[in-house]
């Protein structure tokens, strides 16, 4: 069951991802400067790689934090996203701030990507307890 509820709660921030990112795709690429064709979208958007990275990347969160999840005892809903949300936000989220600040980046990157992560780690966490 380990092995479903990792891929569940993967497959649940990678979809919640498509949302956040299509939602926000113009703030999102102007602040993060992706190269835009004439037609507004990304030019390099017919490469897998970024797709495949990001999926591969939410399994390796999720199997951590089932991990974690497992040896701290968080086994219900409300625990495993009050847990997701203080690890997107209080561990990825600064990282990327740091990141961030260092390479110039505009401080809403910081707010856009640092959402996602905050957000989509409290979906992961509420997923993992579901198994």
């Amino acid at each position: 069951m380990g092995f479903i509820s990792v891929l569940a709660a993967a497959v649940a921030n990678f979809i919640f991802g498509a949302i956040w990112y299509m939602s926000l795709a113009k703030p999102w690429m102007a602040a993060s400067g992706v190269a835009v064709g004439e037609d507004g979208q990304p030019e390099n958007r017919s490469d897998p790689i970024p797709y495949i990275t990001s999926f591969v990347a939410a399994v390796l969160v999720a199997g951590m934090m089932r991990h974690v999840f497992s040896l701290s005892g968080i086994d219900t809903f409300g625990k495993g996203l009050v847990s997701g949300l203080g690890i997107g936000l209080f561990l990825v989220t600064p990282w990327l701030a740091t990141f961030n600040g260092f390479e110039g980046k505009p401080r809403a990157l910081t707010l856009i990507n640092g959402g996602y992560a905050t957000i989509g780690c409290a979906v992961m966490g509420a997923v993992l307890t579901l198994f």
